[in-house]
C-alpha cells in the first residue's frame, strides 16, 4: 500500500512539474507573441549577415567571400533587405558601398542579433560559448588581461578568444566600428556612442636603468626637466597621462624618443640614461628583475583610470556579459 501510494504521489508531482513547465513555456511564448504583435517578421539572418559583411568589406564581391556565397546571392540578399526596410542602406560611390545614416543605425542592431544567433547555435550544438572578441590598449593587453584570459579559459574552455592589442584611440575605433565587442582602455579618452565603466586604477611612474645617477637620491624638478625622455606615441592612453602629469609639473620636456609599445621603451631605458614615464603595471616585472628602477621624485602621485568600454547601440551577448563580470572580479584584489 505504502509503495503504491508513494508511486501515485511521485507521478502526481511529476505531472505538476510538467504542468508548471508548460505554463511557464506558454507564458514565454505569449510574451514573445505580444512583443512581435501581428506583424510578420520579414528580415532574415541571412540578409543581416550579408549586410554586416558588406558594411565591413564595402563591396558585395568581398562580402560574398566572407559569408561563403556567390556575389549574385549576396547582392540579392542585400537588395531584399533594402526593399523590406523600404530605404537604401548604402551610398554607392563607384564600386564602393558606404553606409548611409540608415545603415549606420541598423549596423549595431544587426551585429547584436547575429551574435545572439551564434550563441544560440553554440548552445544547441555542443554547449560551447560563442567566440569572444575584445580589444585592449597596450598596457592592459600585455600585462593585465593575459592572466584573466587564462583563468577564463580554465573555467570555460569552449570559449575561443580573439584579442586586438593597440593604443587607446585604436581600441575606441574598434569598438565604434564593431570590430570588437568589448574594449579596455586607459585614461580619459572617449567619444560619442561609447559606454564606459570604471574598472581599475593604475599609477604612472618615472623609471630609469639600474645604476642611473638619479636612483641614488630623490630626483628634483630641475633634474627631471633636464633629462632625456622616451614616451609612447600620440594617441595612446599612456602618452596622454604622461604628458598631463609631467608637463603640468615640469613644463616642456625633451622627448627624444617616441615608441609604440611599453616594452620597446623599457628596453631602450634599460640600456641608456633616458628616462621614461610608464604605468606601474607595465614595469613591475622589470623592476623586480632589477633591470629598471622606479625613481623617487618630488612630483605628486599620478593615478589614472582603466575602463571597460562597449558600443552603446549594441547589446552584449551572454558570453561577452559573462566575461565583463569575470573581469570585474579583479576590482576586489586591487
Amino acid at each position: 500500500m505504502d509503495g503504491t501510494r508513494g508511486a501515485r504521489l511521485g507521478a502526481r508531482s511529476a505531472e505538476q512539474r510538467d504542468s508548471a513547465t508548460r505554463v511557464n513555456g506558454d507564458a514565454a511564448v505569449n510574451d514573445l507573441s505580444a512583443s512581435i504583435g501581428s506583424r510578420r517578421l520579414r528580415v532574415t539572418l541571412r540578409q543581416l549577415e550579408v549586410f554586416v559583411a558588406v558594411a565591413k568589406e564595402r563591396s558585395t564581391r568581398a562580402a560574398a567571400d566572407t559569408v561563403a556565397r556567390s556575389q549574385s546571392a549576396a547582392s540579392s540578399a542585400l537588395a531584399e533587405l533594402e526593399t523590406t526596410i523600404g530605404r537604401p542602406l548604402f551610398d554607392r560611390m563607384g564600386r564602393r558601398l558606404i553606409l548611409n545614416e540608415h545603415g549606420l543605425r541598423l549596423l549595431p542592431v544587426a551585429c547584436s542579433l547575429l551574435e545572439q544567433a551564434a550563441e544560440l547555435e553554440c548552445m544547441l550544438d555542443d554547449h560551447s560559448d560563442a567566440p569572444l572578441s575584445i580589444a585592449a590598449s597596450m598596457t592592459i593587453g600585455e600585462h593585465i588581461l593575459p592572466d584573466l584570459l587564462g583563468r577564463w579559459h580554465a573555467k570555460r574552455p569552449g570559449s575561443p578568444v580573439r584579442m586586438l592589442v593597440m593604443n587607446t584611440a585604436g581600441v575606441l575605433d574598434a569598438v565604434t566600428n564593431l570590430e570588437a565587442d568589448i574594449g579596455f582602455v586607459e585614461g580619459l579618452q572617449t567619444r560619442n556612442g561609447i559606454s564606459a565603466q570604471t574598472w581599475l586604477t593604475d599609477e604612472m611612474v618615472v623609471v630609469a636603468r639600474a645604476g642611473h645617477p638619479l636612483t641614488a637620491q630623490q630626483a628634483t624638478v630641475e633634474q627631471l626637466k633636464r633629462a632625456s625622455w622616451a614616451l609612447r606615441e600620440v594617441g595612446s592612453g599612456t602618452r596622454e597621462a604622461a604628458e598631463r602629469w609631467l608637463i603640468e609639473h615640469l613644463g616642456p620636456i625633451a622627448i627624444d624618443f617616441e615608441l609604440g609599445t611599453p616594452q620597446a621603451i623599457a628596453t631602450l631605458v634599460a640600456s641608456s640614461d633616458t628616462l621614461a614615464c610608464l604605468p606601474r603595471h607595465a614595469v613591475t616585472r622589470l623592476t623586480r628583475s632589477g633591470e629598471l628602477t622606479v625613481l623617487t621624485t618630488a612630483l605628486p602621485r599620478a593615478q589614472r583610470r582603466l575602463s571597460i568600454v562597449t558600443n552603446a547601440a549594441k547589446r552584449l551577448g551572454p558570453t561577452s556579459e559573462a566575461f565583463v563580470a569575470h573581469c570585474m572580479t579583479l576590482q576586489s584584489t586591487h
